[in-house]
């Protein structure tokens, strides 16, 4: 009895421990986020039932409310309405207390009426998971007590722990605070680490931002997103189909002119488009500026690459300070940045039409092109051609 039915070794008691906790990571990224949160894929109904099942035992999470706290985030990320977000409530707050946060949503009808909508609502809902929660994982404890003895105990309270930590904590918080970015995304999301391993993939936080409704996460050749690889096996069983991926930049040799079909390339890759103003642009200008002011601007200007490469609302008062300081000392780079935001602009009136669109686009273009800066020069005609995939 002291070591279970199962009498596992010191070593097969940790891989015990780490299998049930990662099926749980599986069962939260595939199921409750791809599949629940952003319907961007559909699961075969006894798969998905099983991490229903799997989610009741190790968590004692509903499905409606981890849904609806999610999209709340995203509806609202990095403002006062956010359940979590670091930048409005503090890394420590999150990290430490991410638990708590979720929980003091998940009591919030007006939350759950809003935004869980398609949501599991059947009996079994209804009658169990949601009406005794606390029984699933009243049920683990026995069922660990019973396969590994008395380490059952301290294995059922690392599965206790593992969601609140590494999805509340680590993902809302530290996602939302260190790391690189890809994409600038109008919120402080961030990629952890290029290897989705952990945390099944979530871990690439800041691809998932911008590109909310793809299934996977990984976006450079040198990321790798495990959920991926879990529903591209269920695919292959025939228990799994992806609904939306992130669009693939189609990039053609020329295009003589802007035209409806460019904006709506543009449209659809707006994010690889910004991310290319950065790297061909605002780069490149700034590197040659600093070589040009005087020493001891450089490590300012270093710093003001990366706010320049930020969204504005994102800056806080000493960070634009210290852009603002930088751009007044060099025409070209203001010119760069003022640019950067006008391009940007082009994408955030929500209710202009392609045709108004492509006439800012080529106004754009004009200017840019006799502006006499030659990185944006060479940018225009990198911005014309973009093309939609072929059907």
């Amino acid at each position: 009895m002291f070591q279970g039915l199962l009498a596992l070794s010191p070593w097969g008691y940790v891989g015990a421990t780490l299998l049930i906790t990662h099926v749980t990571i599986v069962a939260v990224t595939v199921y409750l986020h791809r599949h629940q949160a952003h319907r961007a894929l559909e699961l075969h109904p006894a798969v998905a039932h099983f991490f229903r099942f799997w989610l009741w035992l190790t968590t004692g999470m509903t499905t409606r409310a981890w849904v609806a706290i999610h999209r709340k985030h995203h509806a609202h990320c990095e403002t006062p309405q956010d359940p979590h977000s670091p930048q409005v409530l503090g890394l420590k707050r999150v990290l430490w207390q991410g638990a708590e946060l979720y929980r003091a949503e998940a009591e919030r009808a007006d939350t759950l009426q809003r935004y869980g909508k398609g949501t599991p609502d059947d009996w079994l809902e209804r009658k169990l998971y949601s009406r005794y929660s606390w029984l699933g994982i009243t049920l683990m404890a026995l069922l660990d007590l019973l396969l590994f003895g008395i380490l059952g105990l301290a294995i059922w309270a690392l599965q206790m722990a593992w969601i609140p930590f590494w999805a509340a904590g680590v993902i809302n918080g530290v996602g939302h605070y260190f790391g690189y970015r890809n994409f600038e995304s109008p919120d402080a999301a961030t990629n952890i680490s290029p290897l989705g391993l952990l945390i099944g993939g979530e871990e690439l936080h800041n691809n998932h931002h911008a590109f909310a409704s793809s299934a996977k996460f990984s976006n450079k050749w040198w990321e790798f997103d495990i959920g991926w690889g879990y529903i591209r096996l269920l695919q292959g069983l025939g228990l799994a189909r992806v609904r939306k991926l992130a669009p693939v930049p189609v990039i053609e040799e020329e295009r003589p002119a802007l035209d409806i079909e460019s904006v709506k390339a543009l449209t659809v890759n707006r994010m690889y488009l910004m991310a290319d103003y950065s790297r061909r642009v605002l780069r490149p200008v700034f590197l040659a500026e600093s070589r040009q002011l005087d020493r001891g601007w450089r490590r300012l200007l270093r710093q003001a690459r990366r706010y320049a490469t930020r969204d504005r609302d994102l800056l806080g008062e000493a960070e634009r300070s210290r852009l603002n300081a930088v751009l007044d000392q060099s025409d070209t780079l203001a010119t760069v940045y003022q640019y950067k935001l006008r391009l940007k602009a082009v994408w955030e009136r929500h209710a202009a039409s392609h045709e108004v669109r492509l006439q800012a686009l080529r106004e754009w273009c004009a200017e840019a092109e006799a502006s006499g800066v030659a990185a944006l020069q060479e940018f225009t005609h990198q911005l014309r051609r973009y093309a939609l995939t072929p059907a």
